[in-house]
Parts: structure tokens; sequence; C-alpha cells
């Protein structure tokens, strides 16, 4: 069965050349401690809407202790909230969506193919298929762990109405 085509060719991309840590992804992505989920972005085409990231997973993670008891699986819903941070980011570094802050709007053809464990670092590849601005945007996803792609599918993200859900809060 031949090998399944990457988005990028991770073999041209420097993982040592952190193009944003996580003080720079802060600055696009609104999510905070136990809830954040990239280490590093290090590759972004802008020309192309391809970009790079990875989360290093330590035996820290919230979710080491009870998922699963003495097999520490990293949850699917993680993976997918890694995948959608590294599409958010992109997405908004380079005002793509023209929201202030981009959510989830969905998911298709979702696969997982294997476990992601502590001392692992899960490399994450989005590439933007269609953008519909203020309204979606598509984008395809894959993570691996080594050479394996552990999780692969379409992400969409919706524009989040900010505002109105500031007023919501505030009973405004």
């Amino acid at each position: 069965m031949p090998k399944k085509e990457l988005i990028a060719d991770l073999s041209t991309i420097n993982f040592e050349n952190v193009v944003a840590d996580i003080e720079a992804i802060r600055k696009y992505n609104p999510q905070r401690f136990e809830m954040e989920q990239l280490t590093a972005i290090v590759h972004e085409d802008s020309e192309n809407h391809i970009c790079v990231g990875y989360k290093d997973i330590t035996s820290d993670e919230f979710w080491v202790r009870g998922h699963m008891p003495n097999m520490p699986l990293m949850p699917g819903v993680v993976m997918l909230e890694a995948a959608a941070q590294l599409c958010s980011y992109f997405t908004q570094k380079y005002d793509l969506l023209g929201t202030e802050m981009v959510g989830f709007g969905g998911l298709d053809e979702v696969r997982f193919r294997d476990p992601v464990l502590p001392g692992s670092r899960l490399v994450l590849l989005c590439s933007l298929q269609k953008v519909r601005r203020g309204r979606i945007i598509v984008s395809q996803f894959q993570g691996l762990v080594g050479d394996s792609i552990v999780v692969e599918g379409i992400l969409k993200g919706i524009a989040i109405p900010v505002e109105a859900l500031r007023q919501m809060s505030t009973g405004s």
C-alpha cells in the first residue's frame, strides 16, 4: 500500500527553527492553561496556506491521570483541539476569516490511526482548503508521531460572535 501523502514535506522543515513559541501563539489563540494544545509553530506558508506546528506531550497533561489509568492515551478530542488550534492560529494570524475569534464549526472524515502517549511529539499539519470570509474556513489536517499518521480529517472553523457572547455573559 502506498504511503499517504503528507500536507507538507517534513524533511524540508527545520523543527529547531521555531516561527512562533507559546507566547507568539497566545497573540492569536485565546486558550490558556491546560487548554493550550500547541508547543510551537515551525512552518508557515501563507502563499499555499499551509502551517506546521507541534505539541510535546508530557506526563503532566491534564488527562494523563484519568485517560486511562496506568495506560495514558491522549484523548481523540484533545488531538482534535490541537489541530483546531493550529488552524485557528494560521487563520487569525493572516486574518483569513475577518473575525475576533474562530471556533469549531464541524469535523468530517476524521480518523484516529494510532495512540499518542506521554513523551511523544504530536506534529500537526494543516492546509486551508476553503474560506468564506466572515463565515467559515475549511482545512485538511494531519497529526503524526514519528512517521505515522495518528489522526487526520477535515476541520471547519466558524466566526464566533464574541461581542454578543460578552453581552450575554454580563447580562447587558
